[in-house]
Parts: structure tokens; sequence; C-alpha cells
């Protein structure tokens, strides 16, 4: 089945001994931290990392962070700068043996939401988006950004790091945008849905070019789930999950607890399991939970626990049903 993961920091902290606890084997990773001058992306700091999870008994099987992109995802001057530190970057990957980058092409901002503070079941606090909030907010520095030039961005972007990619082995997981609506302050997002992922994987055809299913993501932009596991795990183009949910539309919505969402999750891991899909996985954007201080809203540890939880459950249930008939 699924490798199940979590996101750890990139030193030993109380995490990295409570997933070691919990059974999970495998790490998603930050860029390193550094306090050397050195840059993060650089070969021996990307080895020192990875040999603190092996030593440790986790392999870090994804990197979920990159050196800067944004003068990338707005075509600015520079952007081929930032290409060639991203194709080192890869390489360095590749011959370290990391297999999976986990990347988006959210200009300007990242996941984004209007609310951190959003009560839940039992009072606990999760991240929300209200759009009618971000109608009148004003413009970023970029101004306004259109979606034809964040296509024509991503394809020459694209052009350049999917032959390192093909070439170093290492599988390039794109995310969709999150929200999945556009534009927010004048910034347009071109990955809302399964078929601009379609489109994105498409502009320069490689088995080393795929997706992060991020199911919280792609169930606040409608889509059904299941549908969308399958569509792209028979293409061989389903290289990571965040396996999360949701409850309301792209224009407002809140995270839930990974049993309180929109999305039919037994359904969803059967998929996985029929699709035979073996590559990692892990819970996302997690309630906080009574006691923690909500410093990283969607990051604390409790929440965590309870997700790892459910998903190890929904594992062995749906692989001894399966084994049963």
């Amino acid at each position: 089945m699924m490798q199940l993961a979590e996101f750890f920091s990139s030193h030993p902290d109380q995490l990295w001994h409570l997933a070691k606890q919990m059974g999970i084997e495998h790490a998603v990773g930050p860029l390193p931290r550094v306090d050397n001058g050195s840059k993060p992306w650089d070969y021996m700091n990307l080895l020192h990392m990875k040999t603190r999870f092996e030593d440790f008994g986790l392999k870090l099987s994804v990197i979920e962070s990159a050196p800067p992109t944004n003068k990338i995802k707005l075509g600015l001057p520079g952007r081929d700068e930032e290409i060639k530190i991203m194709q080192e970057f890869i390489t360095n990957m590749g011959a370290l043996g990391i297999s999976v980058l986990c990347y988006n092409f959210m200009a300007q901002f990242n996941w984004f939401r209007t609310s951190t503070t959003t009560r839940t079941r039992g009072g606990a606090l999760v991240s929300s988006y209200d759009h009618h909030l971000m109608r009148d907010a004003p413009l970023t520095e970029a101004g306004i950004i259109t979606e034809e030039e964040l296509w024509e961005n991503l394809h020459y972007y694209l052009e350049q790091i999917v032959p390192v990619a093909e070439q170093a082995k290492v599988k390039l997981a794109l995310h969709p945008d999150d929200p999945p609506i556009s534009p927010i302050r004048g910034v347009s997002r071109i990955l809302r849905n399964a078929d601009a992922l379609q489109r994105a994987i498409n502009l320069v055809p490689s088995e080393y070019s795929g997706i992060t299913l991020c199911q919280g993501t792609l169930a606040t932009a409608g889509e059904h789930i299941p549908s969308v596991i399958r569509r792209f795990a028979e293409q061989d183009k389903l290289f990571f999950v965040h396996f999360r949910d949701v409850r309301g539309t792209k224009e407002k919505f809140e995270e839930t607890f990974h049993d309180d969402g929109k999305t039919d999750m037994v359904e969803a891991m059967k998929t996985y399991f029929e699709m035979g899909y073996k590559g990692p996985a892990r819970p996302d954007h997690v309630p906080t939970m009574y006691g923690e201080k909500n410093d990283h809203p969607g990051y604390e540890v409790l929440g965590r626990l309870y997700g790892v939880g459910y998903i190890k459950g929904l594992m062995e249930a749906v692989r001894k049903t399966a084994m049963a008939f």
C-alpha cells in the first residue's frame, strides 16, 4: 500500500520521536536548515539531512520545499538564475536518491487563508477561506498577473527542469493551487482543478512529470476524489498524496478533521489500493487541538497524531477487506 509519511523539520524534534512510535518509516522534508551561510540545496547540506533521517530510522522520500522561484513564476529578470539553482537542486536530490520533489506554481504567495482560528469540532482550530473578504483586497506589488502569463511561464520553466529531472530520476510532483480560485489580489491561479493539472503535465510530457494529489484542494474545487485518483494513477502520474479533507466550496471553505469533511475517505483509500498506489502520502493541514498554542496553524502535533492514526486504520481495514475476497 501507500507509504505513510509525515512532514518533518530538518533536525530531530518531538515529532520525529512520536512518528517513530506511531510506526512511520518515511519522511517528507524541507530544505535543510543551515547556519553556516551555505546554500540549503547544496549536495552536502542535503546529504547531512538525509543521513540524519536515516540514522533516526526514517527514509527521506520527498522534499516539499524549494529555493526561491517567484521570478520564475512571474517571468521576471533573474528567472534563469533561479532555474539554474532549481536544476542544481534537482540534480543533487537525484544523486542522493531522494526521489520526489513536491513543488507548486503559486505566484507571490503560497497556500493562503483568511482565518487560522476558525472553530471546528470540540473547539479545535482550523484554517478557512472566505473569498468575500478578498474581493476588495489591494493588489500585491506584482500588480495584475494574468492566467496567460502564468501558463507561458510554467511552460518555459518545465522545458528547463523536466530534462534535468529525467536525468536525475527525480519525480516532479506538481501541487494544485490552494485556494483553487482566481484571481486573489490580482494574481491569477491557474492550477485550480484536475483538468488544469493535466494540462500542466502535458506541456512537457515525461514519465518524471506528475502531480501531488492534494485531496483537500481538489475537493474544495468540487472534484470527486476517487475519480481523480483513478485518472492520474492510470497514467502513472500520481507521485505524492496529501491525505486531508475540507468542508465547503472554493468560495468559502474550512479545513476539517479527517473524519469530518466532505470526502468519502474510505472510498478514497480503497481507490488508492485498487489502483496499486505505493508512493508516499501524508496527513496535512490538521486541526490545532486543546492545549496547543496554534503557533503553526495546520501543523501542530496532536492533530497529526489523530490524522496518522485515522489513516493507518483506513489502510489496515482496506487491506484486510481486500484479502478476504
